[in-house]
């Protein structure tokens, strides 16, 4: 899959400098200055965290400016490079995961992104402590009303331009637009007034996988030095900045990011994808004292957005044998029925489940209700709901959980929706590196074998004995598995 992010913008000569070699600190130094990086957190009052390109290479998606970067190879005359994952289907990396467990830990107030692939909220942070400062290749805004849209696939354009949607808010309906910036768009002023004011504010900005050579982006760091804060960068490759730096790790970014973790003594929780789809059902009823209904599974961004996580839908009627169960494989997924007297039923939806979710199925017991009542859950922020579902799935390891979050009464017609949150896959860093570590160990072991051969016997000496461990032994037991 070519970047189309990339190919859309238009041409512009002078990029930077790109393809500048990249720099390693020696392990002990790397070590040193991971520690000292700690203690500088610990020790913040404020700390804001900078990201660019580099904090999502492991994801798959190429940076800009490195030896295998799109504007590198542009700049060389050779073909753009290739995501390794589609962007959809992308997984934060570790350090996204880990900057999340900051911000609930409350030593990271605000994250500033130069990044559009949307993975800081895929990965849990609050919209209200990130700034996306070039936008995000899957989010729609409404001009009239403000309301954002995160769709699940990318939206079509770039540079502020309507994309061919619509707002469904009552009384609205506005012509969306896409959030992308174009080399000669300004800045979003709401996302420009919050990364300068938190910037200010800073006692530490932690600058992460950026050249910060994009202005007026890369200044943002230095606002907070003129207030007696510090600046710390880690990058593969040199910066401007670098001499302003109060601590420069030349290092990978999730390894130094682990590192951090480790000296904090702060898990890194697993990556929680959640889906959300809405169950509609609206009914009417006859002269012959029938019901007719209609019972629709459709996204919550519009009836016509592709639900992209389900392959099909079984709807089967758990308590009433005499009813023909139903296989949806179409979208949109919809059974129309009408039945003799009846006021309330049973539907049992075994949702199947499409590529990149770690689930097969996952059943929902939906009721529905023919007669009319007000139905309507209590009001509750989304992002808490969200947030708590992400949590427990993350605690007990449990993908497939399912909670409601919102049911209200359809406004044009006889009925209710219910709005439903799934957990399709739970992805855990923390296990990656243990398998790292393993490999590793098992390496390490191979080479020392083959070193104890005696070669002038051409015989392996005697293998040395071990005591059997504890049953509750792990490897690496220092890093949670959770």
């Amino acid at each position: 899959m070519s970047l189309g992010y990339a190919e859309k913008l238009s041409f512009r000569a002078d990029v930077g400098k790109v393809g500048m070699p990249e720099l390693f600190d020696s392990d002990i130094d790397l070590q040193s200055k991971v520690e000292k990086l700690a203690e500088l957190i610990r020790e913040s009052r404020h700390m804001v965290v900078f990201t660019g390109a580099g904090i999502s290479t492991s994801c798959g998606i190429p940076d800009f400016r490195g030896p295998k970067g799109i504007w590198t190879l542009q700049h060389e005359g050779r073909p753009m490079p290739k995501a390794e994952t589609p962007f959809h289907q992308a997984r934060p990396s570790l350090t996204h995961m880990a900057l999340v467990e900051l911000v609930r830990a409350k030593l990271l107030k605000f994250i500033i992104s130069q990044n559009i692939d949307g993975l800081h909220l895929r990965s849990g942070v609050p919209r209200a402590q990130l700034a996306e400062l070039h936008g995000n290749c899957f989010m729609e805004k409404c001009p009239s009303c403000r309301k954002e849209y995160l769709r699940d696939t990318e939206v079509e354009t770039i540079g502020l331009k309507e994309t061919g949607r619509r707002c469904v808010l009552a009384n609205c309906g506005g012509k969306l637009i896409d959030t992308i910036v174009d080399w000669e768009d300004a800045l979003p002023s709401t996302e420009l007034y919050l990364a300068e004011k938190h910037s200010k504010e800073a006692d530490l900005v932690l600058c992460l996988g950026t050249s910060l050579q994009i202005t007026p982006a890369c200044n943002l760091p230095l606002k907070a030095l003129r207030s007696g804060g510090k600046l710390v960068i880690v990058n593969l490759q040199g910066t401007p900045k670098d001499k302003k730096a109060t601590l420069l790790i030349h290092g990978r970014v999730d390894e130094v990011m682990a590192g951090v973790m480790k000296h904090l003594q702060r898990r890194i929780p697993p990556f929680v994808r959640i889906d959300r789809m809405i169950v509609s059902c609206s009914f009417s009823w006859t002269r012959r004292k029938s019901v007719r209904w209609l019972l629709r599974i459709a996204s919550v961004q519009g009836q016509r957005e592709p639900l992209h996580f389900l392959k099909c839908v079984e709807v089967m009627y758990p308590h009433r044998p005499d009813m023909k169960q139903g296989l949806l494989h179409e979208q949109p997924y919809v059974v129309r029925r009408e039945t003799m007297k009846l006021k309330a039923l049973d539907v049992l939806l075994k949702l199947h489940l499409g590529e990149g979710c770690m689930c097969s199925t996952v059943e929902i017991e939906h009721a529905l209700n023919f007669e009319i009542i007000a139905c309507k859950t209590p009001e509750i922020n989304l992002e808490t709901a969200m947030e708590t579902l992400r949590v427990q799935a993350a605690d007990d390891e449990t993908c497939g959980r399912v909670a409601i979050l919102e049911t209200r009464d359809l406004p044009t017609s006889r009925g209710s929706a219910v709005e439903y949150a799934i957990v399709t896959s739970i992805f855990t860093h923390a296990l990656a590196i243990k398998r790292e570590r393993l490999d590793e160990h098992f390496s390490e072991s191979k080479r020392g074998l083959e070193n104890s051969i005696d070669f002038k016997e051409g015989i392996p000496k005697k293998p040395r004995q071990f005591k059997p461990r504890s049953k509750n032994f792990a490897p690496d037991s220092d890093i949670s598995s959770k």
